[in-house]
């Protein structure tokens, strides 16, 4: 772990995001006091993905992408903004 002067982390900040990235633990400083640190995200725990595991479950009409009346189709054309 090191401390860094909030001037300085300003100026090399890119350096030091890169640094925290690869695991340092930084802390900033101002004026010499400890004000934050900037350490390295840790990877999101994410859940395997399982192809298929919705099948079944979820109905798409058969005439999803069919066209539109023309009634709603002059509403969403010609029809007022606020009605």
């Amino acid at each position: 772990m090191s401390q860094i002067n909030i001037h300085e982390a300003k100026t090399h900040l890119s350096r030091l995001v890169k640094e925290a990235a690869k695991g340092k633990e930084i802390v900033i400083a101002i004026a010499g006091k400890p004000a934050a640190r900037l350490v390295p995200l840790e990877a999101a725990p994410g859940k395997k993905r399982k192809p298929g595991r919705l099948k079944g479950k979820i109905h798409i009409a058969g005439d999803f992408d069919a066209p539109l009346p023309d009634e709603l189709l002059k509403q969403f054309n010609k029809g007022p903004i606020f009605p």
